[in-house]
């Protein structure tokens, strides 16, 4: 089979399309015919090498957590899914023509497959952040980077839960913002005016890393009140850097349930070919998207 893989930690170009091994679902595992994988940017920081301690790496080692497929090897101890069940989750080497997961759910009708492989390790992310950083239904919460993948799924979740968003994000992306009900501001020069002009913030979330941290905590008032899935510098700053996952089937539980009700939906903002995920990866890094890229199989 077919499958991304890296033998050195570093830029895109370490990233290379190789002929693999099938890998076999062990027990409380499930083996899936990937159709499309996510690109997050925790796929290309772990290619570079970042010490993230809920990822170790033995190399060479392949790429990607999300992927969305159709089942075809069920490990031992494994029930309440067949061979042939079309599901998205979260495993490892997922950029490859067969993914073993480790946690995954049945697609809510009607989404694609390309659509399904943007949210696993996108909503996990969203639920946690909103969680950790403790704002409640009835506060504002200001997400920073809210137009990428795991800001479109904070925006929507915290809406559903009466929570006033503020988002910043370039000047493309301000409409979809407000699409998702969100209050939307530019970032750059004179942001933080913008944003206290659009009211209180309670809470805020760093989810681009483009070095604002002070600024958040001023908004907010303390450094307890801010939470970063993008700036490895922040603990310096007293704030916490989200960066292990919670449970992984709880959030793909939440996403079908959201998706089902029509209270979450993530565009995929462009798709790639397994031979393009050098591509992928530099187009994660330089930022500014809407919604997700995705690569299919």
């Amino acid at each position: 089979m077919k499958k991304v893989s890296f033998a050195e930690f570093g830029g895109p170009g370490v990233l290379h399309l190789v002929d693999a091994e099938k890998p076999h679902a062990g027990p409380g595992r499930i083996r899936i015919a990937v159709r499309a994988a996510g690109v997050n940017p925790v796929d290309w920081r772990i290619r570079e090498g970042q010490k993230l301690g809920a990822h170790p790496v033995e190399l060479p080692s392949g790429v990607g957590l999300d992927a969305a497929g159709v089942v075809d090897e069920v490990g031992e101890g494994v029930e309440g899914v067949e061979v042939g069940d079309r599901v998205f989750g979260e495993g490892s080497s997922t950029y490859a023509e067969l993914a073993v997961l480790s946690a995954w759910a049945r697609m809510p009708e009607g989404l694609t497959f390309e659509e399904a492989a943007g949210y696993p390790s996108v909503v996990e992310t969203a639920l946690r952040v909103i969680r950790e950083v403790g704002v409640q239904p009835g506060q504002t919460l200001l997400v920073s980077g809210a137009s990428g993948g795991v800001g479109s799924a904070v925006l929507q979740i915290a809406r559903d839960r009466g929570i006033t968003v503020i988002g910043t994000a370039g000047a493309a992306n301000q409409d979809y913002l407000r699409s998702l009900g969100a209050l939307a501001t530019t970032y750059g020069e004179g942001w933080v005016e913008r944003v206290r002009r659009l009211g209180r913030v309670d809470a805020a979330l760093d989810l681009a890393g483009s070095g604002v941290i002070r600024e958040l905590i001023d908004l907010t008032g303390s450094p307890e009140k801010v939470v970063s899935i993008a700036d490895l510098g922040a603990p310096e700053l007293g704030v916490r850097f989200s960066g292990v996952a919670g449970s992984v089937p709880a959030a793909l539980a939440t996403a079908v349930d959201l998706i089902s009700r029509g209270k979450l939906h993530i565009p995929v903002e462009k798709s790639y070919t397994l031979a393009e995920a050098a591509a992928a990866h530099i187009d994660s890094q330089a930022g500014h998207s809407r919604g997700r890229r995705v690569i299919v199989v």
